[in-house]
């Protein structure tokens, strides 16, 4: 190895350092030197976290080789742009106005956005968001209209048309925070590229810590006959080689399908695949070696003896006459749920005036987050295999991880990292499982694991595809009277929580709507395609896929205006869901009077704008989410009283982005506020499970509705506590003197507020309290080529009221913006065609539309802290569907397949002028739906109780 001195000018100081000018990069050599705002994302130039500006020119570090660097070349980094107690402009923008979320692009962004207005200080909103698309500067949090925003008040500042102090956060003169724009406490040292990520933890390692590279086979199914490790593990460096054989427990991921009409128990998951691989990214051995690149040598000399086997790319394939079963002794559809509402709908709607019916697809969706799957695993001081990554659920390598790995209970603890997004990703204990089952193995060895961004691509769930045939039927008036569907979730390779899954559908389509009449069934199966996971309106973007399509297509069919059609159908006062229950809320005219001005002005500038070659056109869908896991959910934090004054908040509210810690910041705040403190006298200690209490997973909008009411059960224990007679209230001092304790826990359940779904007919009422959300979509649709672009957006919306505007309109932006890319471009099929973010449709700045707009209109909440519940699952539910239904607007043709691609577009447009419709065929979901409900209503089972709903 012929080794390189080089000296550079970083941030204005000339360092000499020693590289490898074969292999490393800019980026390699700048966090080796301890530049960790220099982040690692893609490696392929495709995500921009690594920006640098190297002699006045903005580039990606981690395809620059530094050969190609000369000497004493100028280099600014994150570091060199400001720091925490000398911010430049850009970073308090960022903080003040939303750019931060997850933090991990922050610094790559605000380093770009510097050599933006370096060259062009007074730039237009385009041009800011044309840099960061051709610097492929990629965020999946903001939507990019934040970024955009703080770069346009940065820039003031810098002009002197405003200062500092204009641009930073001031609380009201009361004190009071909840309802305010008060930045993230996480904020300034994402801004300054001091927080330290999963990659940046590895730097941090002590001595002996070693470097995990996976084995992926890249097959889809097969037999494994056996793994030569001989040649591997003779390679320099090299440890071990870990494999199902290592592990002293069960080898499976304990993750029951907690419902009674499932097939499938949940424990089909090997840690380490044993016998067969499943999908394309099952990891069948792990290299443990000195370094990173010492493992990822060893790993690509792993042998393997596979014996392919027919591979089922999709659930039809799955379920078709004569398919074999994936997971033996498992059928490959194992699960369905039933929904009977009202009369039979066949009777229904052959009685109906208008009748329309459908099939619809949308494929897997990938999460695109710019931070692959990092995890560390040791051994604690107490004896626990103590694991560290970014999961959004500390709790379930608790309880899912211990028999597989050959563990007493209580011997796990796990530990969030500062995470780079995630949006349900994270969920799944896989990595946790990989890390742990390691460290055992090597004897307690500290270990850490570093997916490239294919690695993590193949081994992560998605969206889980779906299919579904449905009919839906109204009166001469527009009044729905029926609706039936048969629907079917591809869930992949695993079962990971199925059962939620499943739920969603019989919950949601045709959610708003009042609907006298339903039968439906929901299916779940498997296929060779990477498993289904939790991922922002997970199920429900699915079931609106269907629903608030064939609303469209029915309103069409009896000539009335799609938004008339809703509002003649919204669920009033008195009217049921479609679990036969009243709904929480009514919210629904609300929202849909204050988008009819909007619609009626979109309506007509579509008219104004469309040409031959370029049609315009808007369309509509009305979404909304489940707020909580349903039954049971439970949630825990802690409070105290220090001996300065503050107060210490514990909980395990994972923070993905979205803000668990402002969140826990504004309802702490809230919750004490007769102390009168400044908010930055509470102090956050968040997910450690050895320090704080369980407060569950950060899905389902569950967890400022549930650590709120926690907190304030919390805050009115501490209160009454340090309240004295006269009023005054008790210094820590005081309270140790007097022998009363200055922590307390707080505790909310939601068993006595919900009603499981009854396994039989679907009725139910499993959740507390909802969002809504109405949404309006502008496009342009390019006859010649198919393209289609979203030119603008808005969304009408119900959470209650709001304790973070920052957070929660940071939520929203980020969500439409993934609503559409499901729309318009977002796929993963598991083979190694789909590894990087580019690959996958990834849409940058450009593809976005600036005019996205946001209004809240809250409704009471009776059970909800402070009046708030949570808000980002509803946010991607529907947006996707006015989109394509805004493209059936513009065009007059319908995607019944998701992701509208320009491919599709065109051809429909080309079989319409042909006199054609291009449509599915009736999907064969596994048997007929009425079938499949009689055998349901002749064969009850009894509920197994309130986890099923989770």
């Amino acid at each position: 190895m012929a080794l390189r001195k080089i000296w550079l000018n970083l941030n204005g100081a000339d360092r000499m350092m020693v590289c490898d000018p074969e292999k490393d990069t800019l980026a390699d050599v700048l966090r080796r030197v301890g530049l960790t705002g220099v982040k690692l994302g893609c490696k392929t130039g495709q995500c921009g976290v690594c920006s640098v500006i190297l002699e006045g020119e903005v580039v990606r570090s981690c395809i620059k080789k530094i050969k190609d660097v000369p000497d004493f070349s100028k280099i600014v980094t994150i570091e060199g742009i400001g720091t925490p107690t000398n911010l430049h402009p850009l970073q308090q923008a960022w903080i003040t106005y939303g750019g931060v979320q997850c933090g991990f692009c922050s610094p790559g962004f605000i380093v770009s956005a510097k050599g933006l207005l370096d060259q062009n200080p007074n730039p237009t909103r385009e041009e800011v968001r044309h840099w960061f698309t051709v610097h492929r500067n990629a965020c999946r949090c903001t939507g990019w209209k934040p970024l955009v925003d703080a770069v346009m008040e940065a820039a003031k500042v810098m002009r002197g048309e405003a200062t500092m102090e204009d641009i930073t956060f001031k609380a009201p003169p009361d004190g009071r925070i909840y309802g305010t724009n008060v930045p993230r406490p996480a904020a300034l040292a994402k801004v300054t590229g001091l927080c330290d990520y999963g990659d940046d933890i590895k730097l941090k390692m002590p001595p002996g810590t070693l470097h995990l590279a996976i084995v992926q086979p890249g097959l889809n199914h097969a037999v494994i006959k056996g793994i030569d490790c001989s040649e591997a593990e003779k390679m320099p460096g090299v440890v071990k080689v870990i494999t199902s054989k290592d592990i002293k427990g069960t080898n499976r991921i304990m993750l029951p399908v907690a419902h009674p009409r499932s097939k499938a128990d949940g424990f089909e998951r090997p840690i380490i695949a044993d016998t067969k691989v499943f999908r394309y990214g099952d990891v069948v051995a792990v290299v443990a070696a000195e370094t990173e690149e010492r493992a990822r040598a060893a790993a690509k000399k792993v042998k393997l003896d596979l014996e392919e086997l027919p591979a089922y790319m999709s659930y039809l394939d799955a379920v078709a006459p004569g398919a074999t079963e994936i997971h033996e002794g498992i059928p490959n559809e194992y699960l369905r749920m039933p929904l009977f509402k009202g009369e039979d709908t066949r009777d229904v709607l052959a009685e109906s005036d208008y009748v329309v019916e459908g099939s619809f697809y949308s494929t897997s969706q990938p999460h695109l987050i710019m931070e692959p799957d990092v995890t560390q695993a040791y051994i604690d001081e107490d004896g626990n295999v103590c694991i560290h990554n970014k999961t959004l659920a500390l709790l379930f390598p608790l309880i899912t991880l211990a028999p597989g790995l050959g563990l007493p209970d209580g011997k796990i603890r796990v530990i969030e990292n500062p995470t780079g997004a995630s949006f349900g990703s994270s969920i799944s204990p896989a990595s946790s499982a990989l890390a742990a089952a390691c460290t055992l193995a090597l004897d307690g060895a500290p270990v850490t694991l570093t997916m490239s961004y294919a690695e993590h691509n193949a081994f992560s769930g998605k969206r889980a595809a779906h299919y579904s045939n449905a009919r839906m039927g109204c009166d001469k008036n527009g009044k729905i009277t029926g609706f039936e569907f048969d629907f079917a979730y591809d869930h992949g390779a695993y079962t990971e929580m199925a059962a939620i899954l499943a739920s969603k559908a019989i919950r949601f389509a045709g959610f708003s709507y009042n609907i006298p009449n339903v039968r439906a069934l929901a299916r779940v199966g498997f296929s060779n395609q990477t498993f289904g996971t939790a991922y922002r309106s997970y199920g429900n973007s699915q079931a609106y896929t269907m629903s608030e399509a064939i609303v469209d297509m029915l309103a069409e069919k009896a000539g009335i205006d799609p938004f008339e059609f809703r509002y003649i159908n919204l669920a009033r006062p008195g009217d049921t869901n479609i679990n036969s229950y009243p709904f929480k809320e009514y919210p629904f005219t609300t929202l849909m009077d204050r988008l009819r001005p909007l619609y009626e002005e979109a309506k007509a500038r579509a008219e104004a704008q469309s040409t031959p070659e370029k049609k315009r056109g808007v369309g509509l869908a009305f979404g909304g989410y489940n707020v909580t896991g349903g039954p049971a959910d439970h949630a825990e934090v802690a409070l105290e009283l220090n001996e300065d004054g503050t107060i210490t908040h514990y909980n395990t509210w994972e923070d993905q982005g979205q803000g668990g810690d402002v969140g826990t910041l504004v309802l702490t705040h809230e919750s004490l506020r007769e102390l009168n403190l400044d908010y930055r006298q509470i102090k956050l200690v968040q997910n450690d499970t050895a320090q704080c209490p369980q407060t569950g997973p950060a899905g389902a909008n569950r967890s400022h509705y549930m650590a709120g009411n926690a907190t304030i059960n919390a805050a009115k224990k501490l209160l009454n506590a340090m309240r004295k007679d006269d009023g005054t209230y008790r210094t820590h001092a005081e309270m140790v003197a007097e022998g009363i304790p200055t922590k307390y826990l707080g505790v909310f359940d939601t068993t006595d507020i919900t009603v499981d779904l009854d396994p039989n007919t679907g009725v139910g009422d499993p959740t507390p309290v909802y969002n809504y959300a109405v949404f309006l979509a502008e496009v342009e649709v390019e006859v010649a080529t198919g393209k289609t672009k979203v030119v603008a957006m808005k969304m009408i919306y119900d959470i209650g009221a709001i304790g973070s505007i920052q957070a929660v309109e940071g939520q929203a932006y980020g969500a439409l913006t993934h609503s559409i890319g499901f729309a318009l471009s977002e796929k993963y099929i598991d083979n190694n065609k789909y590894s990087s973010l580019v690959r996958c449709g990834f849409l940058y700045a450009d593809d976005i539309p600036d005019d996205i707009y946001l209004e809240s209109v809250p409704s009471p909440r009776k059970t909800a802290p402070f009046g708030s519940v949570g808000c980002c699952e509803g946010f991607q539910s529907a947006g996707h569907v006015a989109v394509i239904n805004a493209i059936n607007n513009a065009a007059g043709v319908r995607i019944y397949d998701l992701p509208a691609t320009p491919d599709k577009v065109k051809a429909a447009m080309e079989a319409k002028a042909q006199g054609k419709e291009l449509k599915p065929e009736k999907y064969f979901l596994g048997s007929d739906l009425f079938e499949a409900l009689d055998d349901i209503a002749e064969n009850p089972v009894e509920s197994t109780g309130p986890d099923m709903a989770l």
